[in-house]
């Protein structure tokens, strides 16, 4: 292994909400970056009150925020703004995804922390973008899920529904994370300093390309087809005998043998109707039909294998409690044990792997946890932290 990490002497200051934010800046924190999360004395994140299922702390709060160090700050007051500058003076990456027009009045936009601290990476999440018609709205991830469109392509013909995880929240947060290693990456081998700016809507609206362009230029949108692929067929959950199970077909060679191995009727794969993927798409129902009727006379395990030995993808339709216990995950290692407040939990290591580097998975922290020894840092004495902390001011 490596002796140091790839973010090894990187600081970020954040003062983040939610998901979008602290998931990008999360993922700097595995990657060695010291993250000082900056949160409201007395409440701080408010995703810490989305639920207590893990020992008291929300689940959205522990996946995001480990390996951070907490610090609660008032910065309303000419202290707590005080401390913001010093910490800027210090740091490499100033993220934020405060409502809007806040960062300005904090002086902790992109304009203004060029001119006061040249040398900081300003990463602002926002929900519409900083300009423009909506940049005073505010976001929420299905607000954006809706406005996108994502909305009105999800659930069955009779009825949308929303992405089950915070789909827009997630895509921003990974724009912030790569805009930000880019920019550092500018930082270093030009000496420049780039803002990186990124919306929850145009980042949502960038993983819409597919069904966008498919209407555009199809003349309409991929219809909702429930746990089925709206433009691609067979694709989609089957009943067996014993319950049910997923197949894909992507290619005119995986129709084929899907049509000879398991269907045991070569003749289907050049019937009119399904020569093509778009032929099958039009006369899905007559297909779903002749695949039902076979794979609903086998077991799920039997079919699963028969599938296997066409080189037909396929997948079982897990509960979150069956993910829990994927072999693949168990057996490649990647549940790795993390302090939170009250216990421990497991959490899975960072997806991409450097080969040389192991991701430094740091505990979740409590509230304002790191307060006092980060102000000690900057010059405070125990007893000033205690006025200050006497005042409201951490």
């Amino acid at each position: 292994m490596t002796s140091l990490t790839p973010l090894h002497g990187v600081t970020v200051v954040s003062l983040e909400q939610a998901v979008a934010a602290p998931f990008a800046t999360r993922q700097l924190a595995d990657l060695g970056a010291r993250v000082i999360k900056i949160e409201r004395p007395g409440c701080g994140d408010f995703a810490r009150g989305y639920d207590e299922a893990v020992f008291g702390n929300s689940s959205y709060f522990v996946w995001l925020n480990r390996g951070k160090e907490s610090l609660t700050l008032d910065l309303k007051s000419d202290e707590g703004r005080a401390v913001l500058s010093e910490l800027l003076d210090r740091c490499d990456v100033l993220v934020q995804n405060l409502g809007p027009g806040a960062a300005g009045r904090l002086g902790v936009d992109a304009a203004s922390l060029a001119q006061r601290y040249p040398r900081v990476i300003p990463c602002t999440v926002s929900g519409w973008g900083t300009t423009g018609p909506w940049a005073d709205r505010k976001a929420y991830d299905l607000l954006v899920q809706c406005e996108t469109g994502l909305l009105s392509i999800t659930g069955t013909p009779d009825e949308m529904t929303k992405v089950g995880i915070s789909v827009a929240d997630i895509a921003a947060g990974m724009y912030a994370y790569a805009g930000i290693l880019t920019a550092l990456l500018r930082r270093a081998t030009s000496g420049e300093v780039s803002a990186v700016e990124v919306s929850l809507f145009e980042a949502l609206a960038e993983w819409m390309g597919s069904p966008a362009y498919y209407t555009r230029y199809g003349g309409r949108q991929p219809a909702r087809a429930g746990a089925q692929h709206a433009t691609i067929a067979p694709y989609g959950p089957y009943d067996t005998a014993d319950g049910r199970i997923l197949l894909a077909v992507q290619n005119d060679r995986e129709w084929r043998a899907l049509c000879t191995v398991v269907l045991g009727h070569p003749a289907i794969a050049t019937d009119a109707r399904f020569t093509s993927n778009s032929a099958r798409v039009a006369h899905r129902e007559e297909l779903n039909e002749l695949i039902a009727a076979r794979l609903n006379t086998m077991e799920t395990r039997a079919a699963g294998k028969l599938l296997d030995d066409a080189g037909v993808a396929n997948a079982s339709i897990n509960r979150i409690e069956d993910f829990l216990d994927h072999p693949v995950l168990a057996e490649r290692g990647r549940w790795h044990e993390i302090p939170v407040p009250g216990g421990s939990v497991l959490a899975l290591r960072p997806p991409a792997e450097l080969a040389g580097v192991e991701p430094v998975m740091g505990a979740v922290p409590a509230l304002g946890q790191h307060t006092e020894p980060i102000l000690r840092e900057l010059g405070r004495t125990g007893a000033m932290v205690a006025d200050m902390r006497d005042r409201g001011v951490v």
